[in-house]
């Protein structure tokens, strides 16, 4: 059986992520993603009513031109976890593909929405769930299956997919880290890895998410990071002024820490910004976590300002907002905060909390410093780098490699001089360049078996 890897985005950026396998006539897709940093270097652009071309040029979305040489049908699409640049292109793209879009519930619900959100593509495709440690039968053949592998990131419900065929499997490796004691959901599946690489034909190809390749030792536990944070809270106990806190809205595990510490220490938690009210809202609907009764959640302007106008007739001693903002995007909450956009007044001492690191990008790194200096200038003190990595650093990626063995591998998720750290990881397990490791750009076709 013929098999062929198109590397269509994600493979000179972190962002717009995408992938396409070919198996035989069934070609799997997955991850359709959006590169967020193209989209804010320009103002009040809204890219639910931009054309995919338009986006696709911008450099936004993944160029899926590419897929037209690849012969065959697209059987299914399939997003690893619900983070932005991993499905925010399926409301522009997957219209283009009579296939269903197959994930887990919390990402099917996260893709329900941004194709609810679209205001320019009637996106029809069905949309299919799947657990972790589920099979599926891919086309017609009966040869090619589908398997969804839990693994752990800084979002719940994230898996590696693998692609079982005739001639080894397929192992999607984008996003993880090796996390054996998570904070909310089971750990990561090393022992169904060992198997996949031991199985039948073994491992024909891993492709692997080099973020942290360049990383010396291993990623943390968010159990570390959520310790490091209780620290952190308990130890502005006795502070009567305000608190804020920050980080990214998606993680589930990082924002239930919040909410929990603040009550010990006396404050009430309150939930402030669209997407922090969206990724906790559907993560309660869907019974991953049970919040409080009387937390709040709050996404719409005139509803957070009115939150804030009663924190500040209250006492804002009294709260722990957790807003949005993580990154200086200039129309967060945070931001808005930091520019006195906002009812609520920060006073010198004022605690601001970041549970988050800045993700290393040159537009979020300016907007970072700017949200920082304009706090730092309201008198407010500043927490920094209160966060574990969602990514592995090289241990972690030892350990991949040595429990699936695999014949190739494509590495992704970073620029050409982020991939070289895990090259020369790769290198030293006995690969070499242009043989069995094929570092590759976006829009080109990888032939693995003729």
């Amino acid at each position: 059986m013929e098999i062929e890897i198109a590397t269509i985005g994600g493979y000179e950026e972190v962002g717009r992520q995408m992938t396409a396998v070919r198996a035989g006539n069934d070609v799997v897709i997955f991850d359709m993603g959006l590169n967020l940093s193209q989209v804010l270097i320009h103002d009040n652009v809204e890219t639910e009513r931009m054309h995919s071309l338009d986006l696709i040029d911008m450099g936004a979305i993944p160029d899926d031109r590419v897929m037209s040489e690849l012969e065959g049908d697209v059987k299914a699409i399939v997003p690893t976890h619900g983070h932005l640049d991993h499905i925010g292109a399926i409301s522009k793209l997957a219209h283009r593909y009579d296939a269903p879009v197959v994930a887990t519930p919390f990402t099917i619900e996260l893709v329900k929405q941004q194709i609810e959100g679209e205001q320019k593509f009637g996106v029809e495709n069905d949309l299919i769930k799947m657990d972790a440690g589920e099979t599926m039968s891919i086309g017609d053949s009966g040869k090619v299956d589908l398997e969804f592998v839990n693994v752990t990131h800084s979002i719940i419900d994230a898996i590696n997919p693998v692609l079982h065929t005739p001639e080894g499997a397929i192992v999607y490796g984008l996003d993880k880290r090796m996390d054996h004691t998570p904070v909310i959901g089971d750990p990561i599946d090393m022992k169904r890895f060992r198997e996949i690489g031991r199985e039948g034909e073994g491992v024909l190809c891993y492709i692997e998410d080099c973020t942290n390749a360049n990383k010396k030792g291993r990623t943390p536990s968010e159990n570390v990071a959520r310790e490091h944070l209780r620290d952190v809270l308990y130890s502005m106990e006795d502070y009567d002024g305000g608190i804020v806190a920050t980080t990214f809205s998606s993680h589930i595990a990082r924002v239930t820490s919040l909410v929990e510490f603040a009550k010990d220490i006396g404050r009430q938690p309150v939930l402030l910004g669209r997407s922090m009210e969206k990724y906790s809202g559907t993560a309660e609907r869907l019974d991953f976590v049970d919040f409080p009764d009387d937390l709040g959640m709050f996404g719409h302007r005139k509803s957070v300002d009115r939150t804030f106008k009663r924190i500040m007739n209250e006492g804002k001693e009294d709260y722990l907002p957790v807003v949005t903002g993580h990154q200086g995007e200039p129309r967060a909450m945070l931001t808005r905060m930091a520019r006195g956009e906002t009812p609520y007044e920060l006073d010198d001492g004022d605690k601001v909390v970041f549970s988050a690191r800045v993700i290393p990008e040159p537009t979020n790194e300016g907007q970072r410093y700017q949200a920082e200096k304009l706090l730092g200038m309201q008198g407010a003190r500043i927490y920094d780098d209160i966060h574990v990595s969602g990514h592995m650093n090289q241990e972690g990626h030892y350990e991949m490699l040595d429990a699936l063995q695999p014949q190739n591998i494509i590495p992704a998720h970073q620029d050409l001089k982020g991939l070289s750290g895990y090259v020369t990881l790769c290198e030293s397990e006995g690969y070499q360049v242009g043989r069995d490791v094929h570092v590759t750009r976006n829009g080109n076709l990888i032939q693995l078996v003729d």
